[in-house]
């Protein structure tokens, strides 16, 4: 690996706390104004580590991990007198993995209302139960936060531009999860630990999810495809299933933080494709888990859509951290003319083709779109050139 892995073996103390999260100032700007602070994320993306950095040095907090059967039965139903009781004289609480309380929202609520000079700070790893325990009873009283696992403008940030580009590769094949960067050596190991294991947390404590081997067949469908559109029917012969169990599961799936969808862009145009989708994986890392496939970029058959999923991927990240609300797509005409990926905001297109090969980054972009759409950047995405359109 690049001199990242070696500064992390030669620096036996350093661990991933030391990277600096992009949305750490964004939070403090929100503590202590009467609202709960909510990060939700996938599993071992570093909330917990994020909420540590936070509240460092202060004395009077409470930290309330969720996985613990006697926290999830104080937090269950409490009441007012029950919560007084927990939180005591602390300034700041931290549920951890509140989407493993039942009703969680509805404790917040009470927290929020009834706490005012306490921060509450919560993470929840899946968005299906948090997310539909938390809207109604928490309309208006909280900030939500998104953290993915470590973005390019971290790795910038943190050790420089140079050593984001040595980092290309590893990210690409290993991921960007802390630990996988805390622990390059243990790489493959704790990535199919986490392939094996974590996605498969939230997704099979649902009660509608009864089979795990099925879910697995649909994972590795669905990372055989990234890059290209995805027909639920083909994927549910492929898997031995039928279209509603592959939708749901897919829709599982996103709400876990495993995959996201693209959808396609149609507005005017008779012949764009309008129902079509692509799928990817939030994290390269795991895409390549799934598979058991850690070949060096050189020796793949799959480096092109590979580097479109990463690209794509951390661009999510970066319009997320930056506050760039950009409508996400990507676009094909039933002639195949295409365009891997799409922003649109405020009324105008920044269009990307990403290119693996940097001898193709003059591929022009199809006429048939940019002469029909409003234009902000047109803009060929290679290892050359990707870092510009991940930092600010």
């Amino acid at each position: 690996m690049a001199e990242i892995s070696l500064y992390l073996r030669h620096n036996k103390n350093l661990t991933v706390m030391l990277i600096r999260r992009q949305i750490t100032d964004a939070i403090k700007r929100k503590m202590f104004k009467g609202k709960a602070i909510v990060m939700v994320g996938a599993r071992q993306v570093g909330k917990s580590t994020l909420f540590k950095q936070i509240i460092e040095g202060e004395k009077s907090t409470l930290v309330l991990n969720c996985d613990e059967p006697e926290v999830r039965e104080l937090l269950t139903d409490a009441n007012t007198q029950t919560l007084r009781l927990l939180i005591a004289d602390n300034r700041i609480v931290v549920i951890d993995e509140a989407q493993r309380v039942e009703r969680i929202g509805l404790t917040l609520k009470l927290i929020v209302e009834n706490f005012p000079s306490t921060q509450l700070l919560v993470t929840g790893s899946s968005s299906f139960e948090l997310k539909n325990n938390l809207n109604e009873p928490l309309t208006g009283r909280k900030y939500e936060y998104h953290l993915y696992p470590i973005s390019t403008q971290e790795i910038i940030d943190n050790f420089g531009l140079l050593m984001a580009k040595q980092q290309l590769e590893p990210r690409m094949i290993y991921g960007s999860y802390p630990e996988i960067i805390n622990k390059p050596e243990e790489a493959k190991e704790l990535l199919t630990g986490l392939a094996d294991s974590y996605l498969y947390k939230d997704i099979l404590s649902l009660d509608n999810v009864r089979r795990p081997a099925l879910l697995n067949k649909l994972l590795i469908a669905l990372a055989l495809q990234i890059g290209s559109e995805v027909s639920y029917n083909e994927l549910a012969k492929a898997i031995g299933s039928d279209n509603k169990t592959v939708e749901r599961y897919i829709g599982l799936l996103e709400k876990c933080y495993v995959i996201f969808t693209l959808p396609a862009f149609s507005r005017n145009l008779r012949n764009e494709l309008k129902k079509s989708k692509k799928i990817y994986f939030y994290d390269t890392g795991i895409r390549n888990a799934v598979l058991q496939n850690f070949a060096p970029l050189a020796l793949r058959q799959d480096v092109g859509s590979l580097w479109e999923n990463y690209f794509i991927a951390e661009r999510i990240k970066h319009n997320n951290y930056t506050g760039n609300r950009a409508n996400c797509y990507f676009w094909r005409t039933t002639t195949q003319q295409e365009i891997d990926y799409i922003e649109e905001s405020d009324g105008a297109f920044s269009i990307f083709e990403i290119k693996w090969n940097e001898k193709r980054a003059k591929t022009p972009f199809p006429a048939t779109f940019t002469s029909n759409y409003p234009l902000k950047n047109s803009v060929v995405i290679t290892p050359g050139n990707y870092t510009e359109w991940l930092y600010i």
